[in-house]
């Protein structure tokens, strides 16, 4: 036999088998774990291999889908904002609106042809006001207008009534007369009745003292009231402008009355209650004489003795929207058909009752 061939013997005859000179590749069987299961080990760089690119794939979308996510935040946030936007400039044109009412409400008669009649009746009114103070014949206030009946503006010449400006039901108006009727519940009558002077010396010539401590009967008011047969024996208010607390905010611009510019009441929607329809502070006309320079440190009454009666006194058009406004209620309120909140948890409840000057 040869080097390069080799003789196998089958059936006794013997076949030359060639042999070539590549080599076979041979591959090794696969390997068996002892359950006659494939060894997972065999495969686990090709499972590796899939998994990284399964991996990648989901990163790649994920970033997608948070890129696509954040533009779709940022277009709801520019509307959101432009919502914002709407809504704030919605709020102030409701503003204006209520101002603009309140003030037409106000002013609307003095370019009407019926000014004039207006003017008289609102002058019948402050007569009838007076007469009805008057009735009241040993009060203070009864005492002041009396004089003033008599002496018309020389009763400020008074030595003893020179600091005194008037009586709160006389010195503001009005033109509902319901409203007024309503204000005048709210103060009440000793309020309504009382004596408004600019400085505390006007208090101090009112009402003296003796050594005692007992009042002295024969000056001061209960000496000029005794002098016209009216004898002065209750308590009455007086309210001087020189020790209160003015207004310290800013003012509606352009508004010949000075209202106040106060921030109107917002439910948590951003909203104005349903049935506002303003401060009742801002629904008192006073006269130009008292809208400046009614104390020495140049405020006028509104800013003053109004702000001090009624605060932010909110004026509703019904109960029943006055009391779904609670929560945003803070300094009392009123509603046109008689509801009153005198303070946070305060209600006044039952008829007005009947009588007393028209104010009250």
């Amino acid at each position: 036999m040869t080097g390069d061939q080799r003789r196998m013997s089958i059936d006794g005859e013997n076949v030359q088998l060639p042999i070539s000179p590549k080599a076979l590749a041979v591959h090794d069987p696969p390997k068996f774990n002892q359950g006659g299961q494939i060894n997972s080990s065999v495969f686990a760089g090709d499972r590796d291999t899939m998994q990284n690119g399964a991996a990648e794939a989901v990163i790649c979308n994920s970033k997608k889908l948070q890129d696509a996510m954040q533009e779709i935040g940022l277009k709801i946030k520019h509307h959101e904002d432009n919502i914002k936007f709407l809504k704030a400039q919605k709020n102030i044109l409701d503003d204006s609106i209520l101002d603009t009412q309140v003030a037409l409400g106000r002013y609307q008669s003095a370019s009407e042809p019926g000014s004039e009649n207006k003017e008289s009746s609102n002058r019948r009114n402050e007569e009838e006001i007076i007469e009805r103070i008057l009735k009241h014949d040993k009060s203070a206030a009864g005492i002041y207008c009396q004089l003033k009946t008599h002496h018309g503006p020389q009763v400020t010449h008074l030595p003893l009534l020179k600091d005194v400006i008037g009586i709160v039901a006389l010195l503001g108006k009005v033109d509902d007369d319901n409203l007024s009727r309503l204000l005048s519940d709210y103060l009440g009558l000793e309020t309504m009745l009382a004596v408004v002077c600019k400085k505390p010396d006007g208090i101090k010539a009112l009402e003296t003292y003796d050594k005692e401590g007992f009042i002295n009967k024969s000056s001061g008011l209960y000496a000029l009231g005794a002098s016209i047969g009216r004898a002065l024996d209750a308590r009455f208010l007086v309210i001087c402008l020189g020790n209160l607390r003015s207004y310290e905010g800013a003012f509606i611009a352009d508004d010949p009355q000075r209202r106040l510019a106060l921030m109107k009441p917002r439910l948590p929607n951003g909203e104005t209650p349903p049935g506002f329809l303003g401060f009742a502070v801002n629904m008192i006309n006073i006269d130009s004489a008292n809208l400046y320079c009614a104390t020495s440190t140049g405020h006028g009454l509104r800013e003053t003795l109004f702000y001090k009666l009624f605060s932010r006194l909110q004026v509703y058009k019904t109960r029943t929207e006055m009391l779904q406004a609670l929560t945003v209620i803070t300094h009392g309120a009123i509603s046109l058909d008689g509801g009153i909140i005198k303070s946070n948890g305060v209600f006044a409840l039952g008829n007005r009752n009947i009588g007393g000057t028209k104010n009250d």
